[in-house]
Parts: structure tokens; C-alpha cells; sequence
């Protein structure tokens, strides 16, 4: 059993979910857990319900001076800075697939000494994530797509998303898309001719449970539509693309820049939840840099007849109390387990020392 986690407060900017919400920590304090939650009022949980589940509340970013037996759990990025990382960290590090700054991140665990637990890689034997947000990453992607959809059918092909808020629960986002559609003047552009592209996959399931919510058809593609390999000239007949699929080896693209130039290109909005703009093998090449929250659509083709794309790199803090609570009931049989190492945790570890090996 491991004797101490430490839950740091996010530092990116808009990023409200969680790993380890209050009744998950507390049954880790029912096991003899040591649990120390910095204060956050970002996180979508109240810092005194953490208290109440028997944690310790410390200041604010002041992991770097806990003891060194702590693993410190996250969710996003550590702050950029070249200090060197002493401690066992977890979270979600974009270090093992060439993204931007991955040499940088892993150099400062090896000058300290620590160790990244990537959440991406915590596997069973078959390689299947342990836990994962993907399902409300999907839901909330197609429900930013759907949104940006009803405001260009209501406004014009100027309309730019506002900046998104967190919605309480996914009731409410959902009653508030579907009031969105409702004002479309034209009847029969209240549906988008929609697609999901990866629609077996835990993003792919979101997605498109999005549209069943909102009642819209949605048709849905996987490794038998995609197997050939792209361009497909097909995507372009859709008003709406999701993108769910699993980034893992380079595969051909399923859109390029010729394909999103054509003037005859019906297609106006992508959701990219897959969203790693910096990844070699990423299938939407057309475009260099992820959105926010603040600003979630990027035009990635111009004139009468333009293209907006949205690539949030945190969808699923647009619904961060579900979200965050359904990951941590995943991820907390995993953490139970975190002193002995499990064969999970240790294959976690062994992966990042083969990618610590490359510098």
C-alpha cells in the first residue's frame, strides 16, 4: 500500500476535471492512504470536500517540496520550467510520440531523478487504457462541433464561437445545444449531415451518444471505412466531421490541404478530439497548434465558403464533475495498488525508461 499521494491543483488555464474526486479519496483514507490535495479554486470539486474525506489540505503548487516517497497525481502539463523532477509523477505527459518539448520534459525526470507514470499508458496485458476520459472528450467535441454548426446556419459563415464555460452536468449542455438548433431559421439545416469518424472507440462512443441525446442522425465510421487508407474526397460531403480516432502509428491522411480547398466541399466544421496537432501520425495535417476554451475554433480554410476546426485539448473539462468522477472511479483500483507496483504501474515505468533512453 502506498503510504503517500499527493493531488496537485492544475495549472492550465480553463482546466477544471480531476483524477481523484472526494469519495474516491476517501476510500484511499479508508485504506490507509495518505492523501494531501492542494488548494485549488480551479478543480471542479470544493477544496473542504476533500477535507471532509479525511485529506490534508497544503497550498497551492507546493509539490515540488513534498517528501520524495510522494507520487504526485495531475491531470495536464507540469508548468514549463527547467527545474529537474525528483518525484514519481502521474499524469497525462505527451512525452512518447515526438510531441513538441518531449525531449525537454523527460531530460528534467532524468537530471532529478524521478519518474513519469504516464496515465496514457496505464494498460492491462491486452494494451487497453485502464483509465480514460475519451468517452466525455468525444460527447463534449461533438457537442462544441454541433454548436459552432447551429451558430453559422443561425449567423453566417462569420460567426466564431464564443468563449465555452463549464456546464453544470450534461443535461444541461445538452438542452442548451438543442436550444441552439432550434433557432436555425432553415428547418432543413437544423441537422447536420454529421459523421464520427473512430465511432467504436471510447471517444467514438461519446460522440455519438451526443447525437442520439440531441435525436440527430449521425453515421458512423471505423477501420472498415478507413482501412484503405486516405485522402477521402467522401468527408467532404458532410456538414460535420468528429474526429475520434486513436492516434498511434503514422497512417495516411484522412483530409489534406488540397482536399479542404475545393471549392465544391460541403463540409464546414471538424471536431478533432483526437487533437495532437504536434503528432506525426496525426490523420488532419493541416493545421499547427491546438484552441482553447477562450477561443475553440481555428479557420483553417478561408473564402465563401470557409472551414473552422476545433481542437480543445481538454474537452472534457467542459463537463468536469462527470467527467472527473467517472475517471477517478477508473483510475482508483489502479491507485490502490500504487505501493506494491502493480504489473500495470511497472509497465508504466518500464515505458518510460525506454523513452528516457532515447535522449
Amino acid at each position: 500500500m502506498t503510504s503517500l499521494i499527493w493531488l496537485r491543483a492544475e495549472t492550465k488555464r480553463g482546466e477544471h476535471r480531476t483524477p481523484l474526486g472526494p469519495s474516491d479519496a476517501a476510500r484511499l483514507v479508508e485504506a490507509g492512504v495518505e492523501v494531501c490535495v492542494e488548494e485549488s479554486e480551479q478543480r471542479a470539486f470544493a477544496d473542504s470536500a476533500y477535507a471532509a474525506a479525511g485529506c490534508r489540505l497544503v497550498s497551492e503548487g507546493s509539490w515540488p517540496e513534498a517528501p520524495p516517497e510522494a507520487f504526485i497525481l495531475g491531470i495536464k502539463e507540469l508548468p514549463d520550467e527547467p527545474a529537474p523532477l525528483v518525484h514519481r509523477h502521474i499524469y497525462f505527459g505527451h512525452a512518447y510520440k515526438d510531441q513538441p518539448g518531449w525531449r525537454s520534459l523527460l531530460g528534467r525526470f532524468v537530471a532529478g531523478g524521478g519518474i513519469l507514470l504516464d496515465l496514457e499508458f496505464l494498460t492491462d496485458e491486452s494494451g487497453r487504457r485502464l483509465a480514460a476520459f475519451g468517452y466525455w472528450a468525444g460527447f463534449a467535441g461533438a457537442a462544441l462541433g454541433v454548436r459552432l454548426y447551429a451558430g453559422r446556419q443561425r449567423e453566417g459563415v462569420d460567426f466564431a464561437l464564443s468563449p465555452q464555460k463549464p456546464a453544470a452536468d450534461k443535461a444541461e449542455l445538452v438542452n442548451a445545444i438543442s436550444n441552439r438548433l432550434a433557432l436555425v431559421p432553415d428547418p432543413d439545416r437544423r441537422a447536420p449531415r454529421a459523421v464520427v469518424v473512430g465511432a467504436l472507440g471510447r471517444c467514438g462512443r461519446g460522440a455519438v451518444a451526443l447525437f442520439d441525446a440531441l435525436e440527430l442522425p449521425v453515421e458512423q465510421w471505423d477501420i472498415a471505412e478507413t482501412v484503405a487508407g486516405g485522402p477521402f474526397d467522401a468527408l467532404l460531403d458532410y456538414d460535420l466531421m468528429v474526429n475520434t480516432v486513436l492516434l498511434g502509428e503514422p497512417i495516411p491522411p484522412f483530409l489534406t490541404e488540397r482536399e479542404i480547398q475545393r471549392p465544391s466541399r460541403r463540409l464546414s466544421v471538424i471536431s478533432d478530439v483526437s487533437c495532437d496537432p504536434g503528432n506525426p501520425g496525426n490523420p488532419l495535417p493541416f493545421y499547427d497548434r491546438v484552441t482553447s476554451f477562450e477561443e475553440p475554433a481555428l479557420r483553417v480554410a478561408g473564402g465563401d465558403n470557409p472551414l473552422d476546426l476545433i481542437a480543445v485539448d481538454h474537452l472534457p473539462s467542459l463537463l468536469p464533475r462527470e467527467s472527473s468522477i467517472d475517471f477517478s472511479s477508473q483510475l482508483l483500483p489502479q491507485l490502490l495498488e500504487l505501493g506494491e507496483m502493480s504489473a500495470a504501474w511497472r509497465r508504466c515505468e518500464e515505458r518510460f525508461r525506454r523513452h528516457a533512453a532515447r535522449l
